[in-house]
């Protein structure tokens, strides 16, 4: 029985798009560690020296020159190696997304991408060409030609090919025609977005396929937050025969991350029966922080700000975004050390950094948070002491810029303008909205004069809850560079500020959590509620999750929270009502929302995962019909 033993290695880069030196530099470090590692693979991820989010610049001619100059480079540091790099390739006015192989400085040929991803938060068919099975060609670039298509290469006398991420994820995926081949290994550069719980899907994927092909399977991903919105783990899985070999740790802080492993190849097929082990379940409260940090971190030094300014309010959302920062914080000191985290901010002195190396973890971490976010109360009448109490006790235990200031002669002011013009007083009895947004509004200008003069981030606040009904005020509580919480739901992030206080220790939030969700815009005594302005959050999830991620129909939607339970009928077609009425009229609120992470398996987000008519009809036919069944 014959056997080959192949170094194989897969490297997760924190990519930008159009970010040439960012990228080069990252791939080149990837190349020389592999090297110094003694690699005979290395694959690295799907579109990585543009990166994958240029969208309609994939359309530009230009940008597949620049790309290819750059791929020209790449090929030089390729010294005894074979490298799998991401790289989009033009032929006859057709854009094509492949890996290319380079082998010892001479490029091999590149695999075209198959199977474009087309649902959800991804577009590629508006810039890309499906590649047909089994189909090779070739084309010209500078005088020299190179092989395309659905190919097989070899190393060592070992067979390899490629799927590239969506191919991965179609039932007639490329490794079902692979095996028949005498493929042993299967290649996997993927630009794959961060979503809770996914990764889990993925892993079966890979160790699953490696088991059903008989074949080594080696999977690398994007890192970080490269384009704004969409995040990317960084996974690194190599499997073989069922086996898991290797795997990182995911949504770290480093530029580069990298898993080596040695591999057997033999002439025979595996006969053992073969236990694949899963992962434990995955904590989403753990998940989803680690997501948030490193998306607010990558966003922060990519935009070349300097920190965070946030509208603290005392309730949940705005305290979220407080958290994440200093999980931010303390999860990039944990991943690269306090100088390493200081240095890739970018944002100190010699003598800071100097400063921050002579203090632990803990000291230095509180004295970052104190320098990267700025925390501001915007009382009036209507505030209570409780939120307050809320507000200063979690900016103060983090280590936040804390200040607080009253509103009241602002909203007064703008108020006698338009009592003066109506030539009547506004009351709460016939101006409610009016008089509950104008406090909200009059909250963004010192806010966002914060942030310019700090030259910082303005973190909005809202959730999806609030989105699916804007339950939000335009130009108030809305405003913001970065909406980083806008893609969970309120349900998700009340238990996990509980799970941030329990299980990460942050006792600051322990007023928060016994607080009610309120918008404190209505007078105290009428104790204005969230859920009584609207219905239980609970509720509106489960309401706004069948109609637009399931896709049922109003009246199906009824029917499948009347079977389950939830409520007597009258009272859900009364809720449903609320829903989509509000959900219709509100559809230019979500136009206009800052960016947002994108965090769960769907968002409301219309420039991205969900689009939606500004003008429509508002189901009242749908409605109607539901009502008198």
């Amino acid at each position: 029985m014959k056997e080959t033993r192949l170094t194989l290695a897969g490297a997760a880069l924190n990519q930008t798009p159009l970010d040439w030196d960012n990228n080069l530099q990252n791939i080149q470090e990837a190349i020389s560690e592999a090297i110094s590692r003694n690699v005979d693979i290395l694959l690295l991820p799907e579109l990585c020296i543009t990166g994958y989010g240029c969208e309609d610049l994939f359309l530009s001619p230009w940008l597949g020159d620049a790309a290819f100059q750059r791929l020209l480079q790449i090929k030089d540091w390729c010294d005894g190696i074979t490298v799998c790099v991401g790289v989009h390739i033009w032929i006859d006015k057709q854009v094509y997304n492949t890996a290319c192989v380079i082998k010892n400085k001479e490029i091999v040929g590149f695999t075209a991408k198959q199977f474009l991803a087309k649902d959800g938060i991804h577009y590629e068919p508006r810039w890309f060409t499906e590649w047909t099975a089994n189909q090779v060609g070739e084309f010209e670039m500078q005088g020299q030609k190179y092989s395309i298509g659905d190919l097989i290469y070899e190393e060592q006398g070992v067979k390899y090919a490629f799927e590239i991420c969506e191919d991965a994820w179609r039932p007639n995926r490329p490794a079902e025609r692979h095996m028949a081949k005498g493929v042993q290994l299967i290649l996997n550069p993927s630009a794959s977005h961060f979503a809770l719980s996914k990764t889990d899907v993925r892993y079966r994927l890979v160790v699953e396929a490696s088991k059903k092909y008989q074949c080594a399977y080696l999977y690398a991903n994007l890192l970080g937050n490269e384009a704004g919105k969409v995040i990317y783990d960084g996974e690194v899985l190599i499997a073989q025969n069922g086996n898991l070999v290797k795997r990182n740790e995911l949504l770290c802080f480093k530029n580069v991350d990298m898993e080596v492993a040695e591999v057997t190849f033999t002439d025979m097929p595996a006969t053992e029966e073969t236990i694949i082990h899963y992962l434990p379940p995955i904590d989403e409260n753990k998940e989803v922080m680690a997501a948030l940090s490193l998306g607010l971190f990558d966003y922060m030094r990519k935009s070349f700000s300097r920190g965070f300014v946030l509208s603290l309010s005392g309730g949940a959302d705005s305290s979220l975004c407080g958290v994440a920062v200093a999980e931010m914080v303390r999860r990039g000191i944990e991943s690269l050390g306090v100088l390493g985290f200081v240095a890739k901010t970018q944002l100190f002195s010699l003598k800071d950094a100097a400063h921050f190396d002579t203090l632990t973890p803990e000291v230095a971490a509180r004295e970052l948070v104190g320098r990267l976010l700025t925390c501001a109360y915007q009382g009036t009448v209507n505030s209570s002491d409780d939120t307050y109490t809320s507000a200063k006790e979690l900016a103060q235990s983090i280590g936040a810029l804390f200040y607080s200031w009253t509103i009241d002669e602002q909203v007064q002011g703008y108020t006698s303008i338009i009592e003066g013009a109506l030539e009547r007083p506004l009351t709460w009895a016939e101006d409610d909205v009016t008089l509950q947004n104008i406090q909200a509004r009059v909250r963004a200008p010192s806010i966002w004069m914060l942030a310019n003069i700090k030259g910082a981030l303005l973190l909005a606040t809202s959730n999806r809850s609030e989105a699916a009904v804007g339950y939000a005020t335009m130009d108030g509580d809305t405003a913001g560079s970065i909406s980083p919480i806008a893609g969970i739901d309120k349900a998700f992030i009340r238990q996990l500020l509980v799970w941030c206080q329990t299980d990460l220790g942050y006792e600051g939030l322990q007023y928060v959590n016994k607080l009610q969700p309120t918008a404190e815009l209505r007078p105290a005594k009428e104790a204005q509620t969230d859920e009584k302005d609207l219905m239980p959050y609970e509720v509106l999830n489960q309401i706004e999750r069948l109609a637009f991620y399931d896709r049922y129909s109003p009246q199906e939607v009824y029917t499948k929270l009347l079977d389950a339970g939830v409520a007597d009928g009258e009272t859900i077609k009364g809720w449903l009502a609320k829903f989509y009425s509000l959900w219709s009229r509100n559809q230019w609120k979500r136009e206009r929302y800052a960016p947002a992470f994108h965090l769960d398996d769907y968002s409301l987000d219309p420039r991205s995962w969900l689009r939606f008519p500004i003008l429509s009809g508002g189901f009242k036919k749908e409605l109607n019909n539901m009502k008198n069944s």
